[in-house]
């Protein structure tokens, strides 16, 4: 495999930057303070939008809102008292976001527009040549790719797509602009963000047509506005909302028992999202079709108080017949009727499993990374890849959750991206690359353990899999014994090595 970019045989002095961030979300705002608590001002954050917040940003659908709570979702070292209610919206997680960046002085190092295209590194030099969009090289010894799973929103492939004549969108891509009161709209996709926007939309729409693949298990949303009074415990004595934040995470915790160790132990709490349908939608047809055959816990669990009702109302009809395909004025379905409406919006997700898509990625003896994950995304403790000295990843291959806050999991991996600069600087290192025998003995771990979870063995097709079943998001196991495990960097685990530079 050629390299794409032969060095010169002369390493530059210092590289533009000692650190370069990609994506100014959860992980990448995180990542930049930790570094300017540890004394490192040399860094940049690029980001391909024109403001921080990452999908809290992107994602301005009606409804939108988090399905972990607030007090949990949101940086340890930074809690909000003032949160309006259990689950917040996005308006107000990105808010929370902008405070964060300008509390801690981020704005300095933000560079917005800026999409990462190519990046390659450069043995002699000991660093990354990162290429943006717009053409711009900046060189850095170290690359943080925060950029996270669900920032690419994913198209269908369905025959006809670009012969309809009405409006589309993806729901990550909300057309604010167009007025869907009075309008035929077709939904296709039940997913999180599905959940959330068609019981908003249903009211104003004349109609709604509901295309389901597969349902979703759905449970009640615990959810109500915060009291005033305990805003103002919080603000006065911090301590009550570190302890709230820790019954939160103990609660969802708990779940893990089941996903992991024992799937058929969801069988008690699917019996009860059963009776939640029963509760909600009268109809024996309907009934029937939003009912999940699969083991809960397979496809992400949902949270709604609204869905069902929604989809009882006189002017929604929830489909389940396979789409054939888009026709100029619809939806054809497998059973030959067309459905005519004026737009169509999808709510198809993201590619999760594309995990470095749009950036192209090339290592050590010009390998690329994106040909090697073809096959499926791996990476030791799904923070770094051997062949790609000082890549670092927040929220890489199967360091997702189905059943916890992500933000969790970004802190517990910002951690050992510290202790990884901390243990160069001390060893006078310029780079540090995990060893293949590391790596493999983690990936066949986490594929041993992964394949009895219920993720795999639920009997469901989601988007935490490969196409061809190869589980690459989830994190097969207890938060807390992940940060255990990338709390501090095993010196065996990794080579370092230094690289002479000319004054």
């Amino acid at each position: 495999m050629n390299a794409p970019f032969k060095p010169t045989g002369q390493a530059p002095a210092k590289p533009d930057v000692d650190v370069a961030i990609i994506g100014s979300g959860f992980s990448g705002l995180g990542m930049a303070i930790a570094l300017l608590k540890d004394g490192r001002e040399d860094f940049v954050i690029l980001e391909k939008a024109n403001g921080v917040g990452g999908t809290w940003r992107d994602n301005t659908y009606p409804g939108c809102a988090c399905d972990v709570p607030s007090h949990l979702y949101s940086f340890s070292f930074e809690p909000n008292p003032d949160w309006s209610r259990v689950y917040s919206s996005q308006p107000e997680i990105r808010a929370y976001l902008e405070r964060v960046a300008d509390k801690y002085g981020l704005r300095p190092y933000l560079r917005f527009g800026r999409t990462v295209t190519k990046m390659v590194f450069d043995e002699v030099g000991g660093l990354w040549r990162v290429t943006t969009d717009d053409g711009q090289v900046i060189t850095a010894r170290v690359v943080v790719s925060g950029t996270g799973g669900l920032s690419r929103p994913m198209l269908p492939n369905i025959k006809g797509m670009d012969r309809f004549k009405g409006k589309t969108f993806h729901s990550a891509w909300w057309d604010h602009g167009y007025d869907l009161t009075g309008k035929s709209v077709a939904v296709i996709g039940t997913g999180a963000s599905a959940i959330q926007f068609v019981p908003q939309i249903a009211p104003k729409v004349k109609s709604l047509t509901l295309f389901q693949r597969t349902p979703p298990w759905i449970v009640p949303k615990m959810d109500r506005p915060m009291h005033g009074w305990e805003r103002a415990l919080f603000r006065a004595a911090p301590v009550f909302q570190k302890l709230l934040r820790g019954v939160i995470y103990t609660q969802m915790e708990s779940r893990a028992g089941a996903f992991v160790f024992k799937p058929d132990a969801m069988a008690t709490a699917e019996k009860q999202a059963r009776q939640f349908i029963a509760a909600t939608i009268s109809d024996p047809v309907l009934r029937e079709k939003v009912t999940p055959t699969y083991r809960m816990g397979c496809k992400r669990i949902l949270i709604s108080n609204d869905y069902y009702p929604a989809l009882a109302r006189p002017n929604v009809n929830l489909v389940t017949d396979g789409i054939a395909e888009i026709t100029a004025s619809g939806v054809r379905t497998a059973d030959g009727m067309e459905h005519e409406v004026d737009a169509i919006i999808y709510s198809t997700g993201f590619a999760a499993t594309d995990a470095l898509s749009p950036t192209q990625v090339y290592g050590r003896g010009g390998r690329h990374l994106n040909a090697e994950w073809e096959a499926g995304a791996q990476a030791y403790l799904g923070v770094t890849v051997s062949g790609y000295p000082n890549f670092f990843m927040l929220m890489g291959p199967n360091t997702g959750l189905g059943h916890n806050s992500i933000v969790y999991m970004i802190e517990s991996q910002i951690r050992h991206v510290m202790d990884g600069l901390r243990r160069m600087d001390a060893a006078g290192a310029t780079w540090m690359d995990p060893k293949r025998e590391a790596q493999n003995q983690f990936n066949a771990f986490v594929q041993e353990r992964v394949g009895k979870t219920v993720w795999n063995s639920g009997g469901c097709k989601s988007w935490y899999l490969t196409e061809d079943g190869r589980n690459t998001t989830i994190w097969p196991g207890f938060t807390f014994d992940y940060r255990r495990r990338v709390k501090a960097v095993d010196p065996a685990a990794y080579d370092m090595e230094r690289v002479k530079t000319e004054a």
